[in-house]
């Protein structure tokens, strides 16, 4: 499944300071649908190079980090269980920074 995969407010400095990713995500054989919990394992396993703590906690993004699915806040579309389809844009954002 092709995706793309945006990252801000600092959270790009967790992926080598790349802002804007183009991922193509395998599904796993027992599954027909990529699910927003699936797409946050994978990111933290293929696309945060550093410090996932500050990324993730649990299986969900740490508090203060605004997830959208394409341009929708991803609260409204379900979270965890959001169901992403082929060429689906993930932006997260962190709204906690220094100023």
């Amino acid at each position: 499944m092709q995706l793309t995969l945006e990252f801000g407010g600092g959270l790009e400095l967790l992926c080598d300071s790349v802002k804007v990713h183009n991922v193509n995500v395998k599904l796993q054989d027992r599954e027909d649908k990529l699910t927003m919990k699936d797409l946050l394992a994978w990111v933290r396993a293929n696309v945060i190079k550093e410090r996932p703590e500050m990324f993730m906690k649990g299986d969900s993004v740490r508090p203060g980090v605004l997830v959208l699915v394409n341009d929708c806040d991803w609260e409204l579309s379900g979270q965890l269980d959001t169901t992403l389809e082929d060429k689906d844009v993930v932006v997260f954002i962190s709204t906690l920074h220094g100023g």
